[in-house]
């Protein structure tokens, strides 16, 4: 039997790897005057939803995916921050 589950995938640059998105959005926060801010780091989020047996097959399927098309080894990191199962009217696809 297959559940549907859904995965939130946030994916960011590597440390010491060039943002210029980030510094561009710093650099607009200064501008309206929020100084405090010392640091911006601009990245993605993917909301994924995936049929699989269990959790751990989601996961597994998740981590693959993040691996091969949703981030970029070589310059970023991604984490899984969430993967719960889909119920609701969200399952209804």
């Amino acid at each position: 039997m297959s559940n549907a589950w859904v995965a939130e995938v946030v994916v960011m640059p590597k440390a010491g790897v060039n943002d210029p998105q980030g510094e561009a959005i710093l650099g607009g926060l200064h501008d309206l005057g929020y100084r405090a801010v010392s640091r911006v780091r601009a990245g993605k989020q993917f909301r994924v939803e995936i049929d699989a047996e269990n959790e751990a097959a989601a996961r597994n399927a998740i981590a693959e995916m993040s691996d091969r098309v949703l981030a970029n080894p070589v310059i970023e990191v991604y984490e899984i921050e969430s993967l719960t199962p889909l119920t609701g009217a969200g399952a209804e696809r």
